[in-house]
């Protein structure tokens, strides 16, 4: 039975809490003050503190702050009636599990419990599990496997603007145990939607998921890190729209490497392209997308458009999240001046600012200098790789596209799932 600390200095929350978790079967001690809390942690060694942030004396803050010092530190989730994203940043680096505002569900309030608790046993579990040696076939050599389940070390939290929406937002990426995969929820809510393309709503100038009561936009950029970082499960706690950031995926990157890669258990069967499967790019310049069998993983795209872009073609051939960092990661976004209005009549791009896109008029670059002489055809490749992440299975096979956009990469994502399944 895992002990459950509940810290508040209002009495009718802690008894609030104290009921439901212990109608799920979890021992549960109260503090009303830091103090209090602290000697209890010391003294009964709970698994897990559920800590207010603002309380007299020493606030939830401060707690946690000491709580690093402890050698056999509880899972801490911090809760607060009016928090900010700014708390939310200082709790999560201070080492915080997860962040949750009052008022909350009950479903969402046991989600985000029971995940806690998981984590902490699996990690616990990895401190001592055997080592396996590697499985021969006849010859001696080792024996092709799945490649390994990985989550994220810690949670970690960003903030930034919606490139379409325009509001400001921000996202915390918490670890998950293995088979989850990657989930996108509500930070209020709690309402879920899988990083699975089951559950593609829209591809217009992003790509939006649907599920249920949660929907979720330009979500490419992110999940092309993660899955070129190797993470196969973890929850994004998100609004409406994952921020732009700087318009590349280059902070994502440094996202993951604050929050560090966890092995885990398990491994997930690649899928493996056999024979090659193609859409339209019939001639020359025309515009289709099409995968064949290869070695490993690569994407080859060719982006045209009138001066002053011209013609850019790169290919990207995967060997991890360095590679990715590298030369795909840093390409942002763009977008021209004759569209603007447009988009703008869509509801789109109200969150595009001078530092989180490129910006083109009939002549020239307007707003910035290009990190790489061919940065759009990049970005376009990085757009690829978000998407076909939703297969939610590594890829062994050789991407080529030409004049191509997010329901181009969807189609034919989806022509590999009817396939391989």
């Amino acid at each position: 039975m895992a002990t459950v600390l509940v810290v508040d200095d209002e009495g009718d929350i802690r008894s609030s809490l104290r009921g439901v978790l212990s109608d799920e079967g979890l021992r549960v001690i109260e503090a009303a003050d830091g103090n209090q809390a602290l000697h209890l942690v010391r003294s009964e060694r709970p698994e897990l503190v559920l800590l207010d942030v603002w309380m007299p004396e020493v606030d939830g803050i401060e707690v946690l702050r000491r709580l690093q010092e402890e050698p056999d530190r509880p899972q801490v989730i911090m809760i607060s009636g009016h928090g900010n994203i700014e708390t939310a940043v200082q709790a999560t680096k201070l080492g915080a599990f997860d962040f949750i505002e009052k008022p909350f569900s009950i479903e969402a309030l046991l989600s985000v419990v029971n995940r806690a608790l998981e984590h902490r046993a699996l990690r616990a579990d990895a401190e001592h599990a055997p080592v396996v040696a590697p499985r021969l076939t006849a010859n001696g050599h080792a024996a092709p496997r799945a490649v390994p389940e990985r989550t994220l070390g810690k949670s970690v939290i960003a903030s930034g603007h919606g490139l379409h929406t325009g509001v400001k937002s921000g996202l915390i990426l918490n670890p998950l145990p293995t088979g989850r995969g990657i989930i996108f929820a509500n930070v209020t809510s709690g309402a879920s939607v899988p990083a699975h393309v089951d559950y593609v709503d829209s591809t217009g100038y992003a790509t939006t998921l649907h599920g249920g009561d949660m929907t979720v936009a330009t979500v490419e950029h992110l999940l092309a890190t993660l899955h070129c970082y190797g993470i196969t499960n973890a929850l994004i706690k998100v609004q409406s729209e994952v921020p732009a950031m700087d318009g590349s995926a280059l902070e994502f990157c440094k996202l993951i490497e604050q929050a560090g890669v966890e092995e885990q258990g398990g491994g997930v069967e690649p899928v493996i392209i056999e024979e090659p499967i193609q859409l339209g790019g019939e001639g020359p310049d025309d515009e289709g997308i099409a995968i064949e069998p290869a070695d490993g993983f690569s994407v080859q795209y060719t982006l045209i458009y009138p001066p002053p872009v011209g013609r850019q073609t790169y290919t990207y051939v995967h060997r991890g999240g360095e590679s990715f960092k590298a030369e795909i990661a840093p390409a942002r976004t763009f977008g021209f001046m004759r569209d603007m209005k447009a988009l703008a009549s869509m509801g789109l791009a109200s969150g595009g600012r001078l530092d989180n896109f490129i910006l083109i008029d009939d002549e020239k670059v307007l707003n910035t200098q290009l990190r790489f002489p061919e940065e759009l055809a990049r970005h376009k490749i990085l757009d690829v790789l978000g998407d076909f992440s939703l297969l939610g299975r590594p890829l062994r096979g050789r991407i080529v596209a030409r004049k191509t956009g997010h329901s181009d990469n969807i189609a034919l994502l989806r022509k590999v799932q009817e396939r391989y399944g």
